[in-house]
């Protein structure tokens, strides 16, 4: 018998159980696995609008925020950002985004993933959490996770309807809209930050220096 098995006979024998473990009991986990039982919850203060305070978590997380109309008006507030931080005017993004009319606002839309030579990553997001002013990405074909890990500075169009109370409510919104798991989930709370070196915050250390969101 190996360690794993040795480690699950004791849990069994503490439960009062012994033998291996039966069909019956593995559907029983299955099917409360299944139900989704949210645990507990610490008390939250009332929340009047999700964008308000997503945008006030953004902030202490040192990720900026802008807002656009509608998405005509994205490739230009991308243009006013770009323009104001001196990061240059070349993108590489989602190709869902392609369409829209980045040569107006004087930008370059390059629809693939990033490399290492790119400084301006583009993505959208499945949803955002106002809770914690983080956004969360699912990985695919047609949204790649390196425009928003490579690139020095990362912008992410969030609209408005899909920022989400907590963490919880985002894990819901992807089982009833997406169903199973895509293979990679990821959760962006402002710009890359460590402090592992005599515990001083160093920004960009594993990722952009800067993450922008234009809420839409």
């Amino acid at each position: 018998m190996g360690s794993r098995e040795n480690i699950l006979a004791r849990i069994r024998k503490q439960q009062g159980r012994s033998g291996e473990t039966t069909a019956a009991e593995r559907d029983q986990v299955r099917a409360e696995i299944r139900k989704h039982v949210a645990g507990p919850l610490p008390e939250a203060a009332q929340v009047v609008d999700t964008a308000t305070q997503f945008k006030s978590e953004c902030a202490r997380l040192l990720t900026t925020v802008s807002e656009a109309g509608s998405m005509r008006d994205v490739p230009r507030e991308v243009a006013r950002y770009c323009a104001e931080n001196a990061i240059g005017d070349e993108l590489v993004g989602w190709p869902e985004y392609e369409h829209l009319d980045w040569a107006s606002a004087g930008l370059g839309y390059n629809a693939r993933s990033a490399a290492g030579a790119d400084r301006i990553g583009f993505t959208g997001c499945f949803c955002a959490i106002a809770e914690t002013g983080t956004l969360l990405l699912l990985s695919s074909p047609s949204t790649p996770k390196t425009p928003a890990l490579l690139p020095e500075t990362h912008i992410c169009v969030v609209w408005r309807d899909r920022i989400v109370g907590n963490m919880e409510e985002a894990f819901a919104l992807v089982r009833s809209e997406v169903g199973e798991p895509p293979r990679a989930m990821y959760f962006v709370s402002g710009p890359s930050r460590t402090a592992d070196i005599e515990q001083t915050i160093v920004i960009g250390a594993h990722g952009p220096y800067r993450v922008h969101v234009i809420l839409v």
